[in-house]
């Protein structure tokens, strides 16, 4: 690759370019972000690797400028001042990874390797976000909505980095699946997946699980065990459920991610894993940050790429493609159809369980349809309680339009049987001119004829004095 390195430290630029050059990479140094950017205008580099502090321009405007050229070099960047805010903003302006000084070279040609592999993803996935608005799905996400749509392109962005990634949504939004695409779309998509739920098991056993245990480490540990983590090493890490990690899980998970490496329950000797972490949240975690009950230090970390889930019931548009796709799964052997009706009536519905509910619902349908051609309402939608009533308001629910039309119809009709049918006083009374009220008459087809009031011409409009 051609590498422009930008760094004002001799001994690290001197050191560093001499590494990547013996890896096969072609480097060009220089010491000022001014010079970095005049020689984006001039020539084209497949890397950037940027220090933050430089003298006449500094690392963040060297980022900005190079990824806003028409074929933007990657760029990484490098800091010595260790607040992790620097990276999340560098990554957010467009930064594929950053580094923290000191590091040893050895880990910079690596990271540069894996790029290389990126930048060939990073190709196929600008061809598959150009197609995105044609596709129905991007992995296992069904949707072709905006709000999906803008998901695909933020998925297919940000996998080809080695980023943290943390994922808000509802429950049932899909926050696993979002994590499984953006593994499959990255580098490390042959590598290991390992999910894990920090709701899922008690305190005293998340450690053991994430960080396994040597042999004789408490009384029941008959043999080593490898812990997700491990088992993870040069895949992807999914925490789902992080608002519930416990304080002391915190601490470990945060030494993790600034050291890669972990010791097992009972053990002394640290292991080192390269694991690319994405997590996801049902809560939002500046409350629990708020709350005292997550470390701020440790989000930062994790929310260095943020992605943002929608709730089904913002995208009800995509309700009769994800219908079709969970028929798919579960009716095979059958046709079955959902009638417009019950369509409409799935749209209103708020579906507070999300996508989740939806598949749950058509999979219920499916098994209590029978010989039906129609999926039944009462088996798609919670048809008992508060949710009938409701449906039946709603399915004589009309267009609000109307709704106030017939409304203000009633009340003109009101007004004049008060007034005997004089306009002038009608138009008094409603605080509107008698060329207001004529033409309201007019539009709901109210007799304009009767109780012409002076002023008020011949075709039942109201004189020019009217208006004065």
């Amino acid at each position: 690759m051609n590498v422009l390195l930008v760094e004002d430290e001799r001994s690290i630029a001197v050191t560093l370019g001499d590494s990547l050059s013996a890896a096969g990479h072609k480097v060009k140094t220089v010491a000022d972000g001014a010079e970095a950017i005049g020689l984006l205008e001039k020539e084209a580099f497949d890397c950037v690797v940027t220090d933050v502090r430089l003298p006449g321009a500094d690392g963040m405007e060297v980022l900005r400028k190079a990824r806003a050229l028409p074929d933007p070099p990657e760029v990484v960047v490098m800091t010595a001042y260790a607040t992790i805010e620097h990276a999340v903003e560098a990554m957010r302006a467009g930064a594929i990874d950053y580094l923290q000084k000191p590091f040893v070279n050895e880990a910079v040609v690596e990271k540069l390797a894996r790029l290389e592999k990126v930048r060939a993803i990073g190709r196929e996935n600008v061809r598959l976000v150009s197609e995105l608005g044609k596709r129905p799905a991007f992995g296992e996400i069904v949707g072709t909505s905006p709000l999906m749509r803008e998901l695909f392109q933020t998925i297919a962005r940000v996998a080809p980095s080695d980023a943290a990634v943390l994922i808000e949504g509802e429950s049932g939004t899909g926050k696993e699946r979002v994590a499984r695409a953006i593994h499959k779309a990255s580098a490390r998509g042959s590598g290991a997946f390992v999910p894990f739920s920090c709701a899922a098991l008690p305190e005293t056993m998340i450690e053991d699980e994430l960080f396994g245990h040597e042999k004789g480490a408490f009384t029941d540990a008959h043999r080593e065990k490898r812990g997700r983590f491990e088992l993870a090493n040069g895949g992807t890490m999914f925490l789902d459920d992080i608002d519930d990690a416990p304080a002391a899980t915190q601490v470990k998970l945060l030494r993790v991610l600034q050291e890669k490496t972990f010791e097992r329950v009972g053990g002394e000797k640290p292991i080192k894993v390269e694991v690319r972490v994405v997590s996801a949240t049902k809560v939002q975690l500046r409350k629990r940050i708020a709350e005292k009950r997550f470390r701020e230090d440790l989000f930062w970390r994790l929310n260095v790429v943020p992605i943002t889930l929608p709730p089904l019931r913002a995208r009800t548009g995509d309700l009769p493609l994800l219908v079709e796709h969970f028929l798919g799964l579960y009716a095979k052997d059958r046709r079955y159809r959902v009638r417009p009706e019950d369509m409409e009536a799935m749209e209103r519905y708020p579906w507070p369980g999300n996508v989740r509910e939806l598949e749950n619902s058509v999979q219920r349908a499916v098994a209590l349809a029978g010989e039906a051609e129609c999926l039944k309402r009462e088996h798609l939608l919670p048809m008992s309680g508060e949710w009938r009533g409701a449906f039946e308001i709603h399915d004589e629910v009309r267009p609000l339009r109307a709704v106030i039309e017939e409304s203000e119809r009633e009340h003109l009709k009101r007004v004049l049987e008060k007034t005997g049918g004089h306009r002038a006083q009608a138009a008094k009374l409603l605080g509107v001119s008698r060329k207001v009220l004529w033409e309201k008459l007019r539009n709901h087809g109210l007799d304009t004829d009767r109780g012409r009031g002076a002023g008020e011409d011949e075709e039942g409009a109201p004189g020019e004095e009217a208006e004065a």
